[in-house]
C-alpha cells in the first residue's frame, strides 16, 4: 500500500446472490416471481467495506479466502473505490464462499454451506498480521474465525486501535476489549433466551469499558457503558424495501462514529440512520448510503 488505510476490516467477505421477490415471500408448492436478482459483494465485512467507502472512508479488507467465482466480481466491483484488496488470498481450486438470499420486504431467508465449511476442520480465512493492522485508526472484527479473530483483537489492543465487533457474548475476549459491540436480536435470542433486553445489557455492560448496543429490528435500541443507566433510541421511520445488510451497515456506521470521535448518542444515531437508508433500497451494494443522505435523515427526523 502506498498509504495506510483508515480502517482495517476482518471477517466474512462473500459473493451474495440476492433475489427480491415480486409478490410476497416463498410459499410451499406455489410459484414466486423474481423481481430483481444480483451477484454482488456481501458478508459482514464485505458489506461494511462498501458502506464505509461510500461514506468517504478508506478501508482494507482481510478474512475469507476468495475463490474463482467470487474473485472477478469482487475485483471489478471495488475497482476505483477506496477499498484495498491486497490482503485477500485467492484460491484456484474452489469457486469461493457464496450465499443465496431470498427477500420480500421485512422477510428474508439466507442459504449457504457455512455449517459444512466450519465443520470441515480446514481454515478458509487469513491469519491477521500486525503489520497490516498497525497504523490504522479503527477496525471492525467479525466474531467467526476463532483464534484468528482473537488475534486480530489482540493486535488492535496492543496498538491502541479501537474496534467494533458484532454479536459477541459478554464473556468473550472480543466483547471485553471492544470499543463497540453491536448485539442483534438474533444473537440475544440464541444466547440469552428468556432474558429481557435490559437484563442482557446489564450483564454485558459490566464486562467491558466499551459501548454495548442491543438492536431489536424495528424496536428501540438499548445502549450503555459500565456504570451507566440504560439509554434508549428509536430507529428512523423509513419504508422498508429489503433488510439485507442492515446490521452490517449499522456496524459500518459505528466505525465511522469511532473515527470521528462521536459521543455515544451521536454514534448510535448515526449508525441507525445509515441502517435506515440501507433498508429503504435494494440492492444495497449498488446504492449504499452517502454521508449527505445520512446527515439529511438525521436532521429531518
Amino acid at each position: 500500500m502506498s498509504k495506510k488505510s483508515e480502517v482495517y476490516l476482518y471477517g466474512q467477505i462473500l459473493g451474495t446472490h440476492s433475489f427480491l421477490l415480486k409478490d410476497g415471500f416463498l410459499q410451499p408448492d406455489k410459484y414466486s416471481e423474481i423481481k430483481e436478482q444480483y451477484f454482488l459483494p456481501g458478508g459482514e465485512t464485505g458489506t461494511a467495506a462498501t458502506v464505509l467507502a461510500s461514506l468517504g472512508v478508506s478501508v482494507i479488507m482481510d478474512g475469507t479466502w476468495i475463490g474463482t467465482a467470487v474473485a472477478p466480481m469482487l475485483k471489478n466491483f471495488y475497482s476505483g473505490k477506496a477499498v484495498d484488496l491486497s490482503l485477500l488470498h485467492y484460491v484456484q481450486d474452489d469457486p469461493g464462499v457464496m450465499d443465496y438470499v431470498v427477500i420480500a420486504g421485512l422477510v428474508r431467508s439466507p442459504m449457504g454451506r457455512f455449517q459444512t465449511l466450519f465443520s470441515s476442520g480446514k481454515r478458509w480465512w487469513n491469519i491477521p498480521e500486525e503489520s497490516d493492522i498497525a497504523g490504522c485508526k479503527a477496525a471492525a472484527i467479525d466474531p467467526f474465525f476463532g483464534e484468528e479473530t482473537e488475534l486480530a483483537a489482540d493486535i488492535c489492543k496492543k496498538n491502541n486501535i479501537p474496534y467494533v465487533t458484532i454479536d459477541s457474548r459478554h464473556d468473550s475476549i472480543l466483547h471485553k476489549n471492544a470499543a463497540v459491540n453491536v448485539v442483534s436480536k438474533e444473537c440475544t435470542s440464541a444466547h440469552y433466551a428468556g432474558m429481557a433486553p435490559e437484563e442482557i445489557l446489564k450483564l454485558m455492560q459490566n464486562e467491558t469499558d466499551g459501548l454495548t448496543i442491543i438492536t431489536q429490528g424495528g424496536g428501540s435500541m438499548l445502549y450503555a457503558r459500565k456504570g451507566e443507566d440504560i439509554h434508549y433510541m428509536s430507529p428512523f421511520n423509513v419504508e422498508v424495501k429489503s433488510t439485507l445488510g442492515a446490521g452490517d451497515t449499522f456496524k459500518a456506521g459505528c466505525v465511522y462514529g469511532l473515527l470521528h470521535g462521536m459521543s455515544d448518542s451521536e454514534l448510535v444515531r448515526f449508525a441507525s440512520a445509515c441502517s435506515a437508508i440501507a433498508i429503504s433500497r435494494f440492492p444495497l451494494p449498488l446504492n449504499p448510503p452517502t454521508l449527505t443522505e445520512v446527515t439529511e435523515l438525521i436532521n429531518n427526523q
